[in-house]
């Protein structure tokens, strides 16, 4: 299946000259989400990962499901004030700014195999401040996957991953 051809492409969103790649096509496509979780499913099935991490939002969309079809813990990461227990943050640049991600403190132990999954590697700022939370427990990157590469922004690169797996990459 094209998982590529339920991405709608919206342009001039969120402002003039940017073409805004719409995934909720494909999640509302009961097949074609299936598909893209248990392709995920497939590519990671022997990471060994115990636990699969991911920010909110849209993360959560791709990241649930696929912990629950691996048979492995969730872990939630979010915004500040979000999470009702004592957390570890970090504190990531963005291309026009800074934002802040927290994760509970006891969600992670030290030397546990993490799987990181997001829906759109864009230009790796949510990536990055998810894989630097990981590393602050001293937890192990046993994998990186996204639904969606926007491979001319160049995420990957910046955030220098040989290896990421991604479902679709948009060159």
């Amino acid at each position: 299946m094209d998982l590529r051809a339920f991405i709608r492409d919206i342009r001039d969103f969120p402002k003039e000259g940017i073409v805004f790649m719409d995934i909720t096509p494909l999640i509302g496509d009961a097949n074609a989400f299936k598909v893209s979780i248990d392709r995920l499913a497939d590519r990671f099935k022997n990471c060994g990962a115990t636990k699969i991490v991911c920010a909110e939002a849209r993360g959560f969309i791709f990241g649930a499901p696929l912990a629950y079809a691996m048979g492995i813990g969730f872990v939630p990461v979010r915004k500040p004030g979000k999470l009702p227990y004592k957390t570890t943050s970090v504190t990531y640049d963005l291309e026009y700014g800074t934002d802040t991600l927290h994760m509970h403190e006891d969600a992670l132990i030290r030397g546990e195999k993490i799987l990181v999954i997001d829906d759109v590697l864009a230009t790796g700022g949510t990536l990055k401040g998810m894989l630097d939370l990981v590393q602050c427990v001293e937890a192990e990157v046993v994998g990186i996957g996204v639904l969606l590469e926007l491979g001319f922004l160049k995420g990957r690169e910046k955030l220098g991953l040989d290896s990421l797996e991604s479902l679709i990459e948009v060159v």
